[in-house]
């Protein structure tokens, strides 16, 4: 192994090519799914939270059951947490801000693709 792939290992548990699959590939969708799931019920932000930190909990698993990684890699956890955390954010908003403009037509307006502004 390179010694880049040895201090990916030593850190995160695994590969950077598998890190990547399985942050972005496997798990990245059901992320977004996630978030624009808790937009579309109109619940709060902090539980995308939760959400994203049971699907970081099955991303180490896969890592471990398919690719040989480390099972119980803290910083391949919070990783992931945070890329699972930052997709499932992006969808929310993005979710959130076609509701408001949509439901509230002559409350607000669209504001770039993530915000909403007040009509005058």
């Amino acid at each position: 192994m390179s010694p880049f792939d040895t201090f990916m290992f030593d850190w995160f548990g695994d590969t950077l090519f598998n890190v990547v699959l399985f942050n972005l590939v496997l798990i990245g969708p059901a992320s977004f799914a996630a978030g624009h799931a808790v937009a579309l019920t109109w619940r709060s932000w902090p539980q995308i939270v939760f959400y994203t930190a049971l699907l970081s909990a099955t991303l180490r698993f896969l890592d471990y059951a398919l690719a040989g990684g480390e099972l119980l890699s803290l910083a391949g956890f919070g990783l992931g947490w945070v890329v699972q955390l930052a997709i499932a954010a992006f969808a929310f908003r993005l979710t959130r801000a076609r509701q408001m403009v949509r439901q509230y037509p002559w409350l607000y307006r669209r504001k770039g693709l993530l915000g909403w502004d007040e009509r005058p």
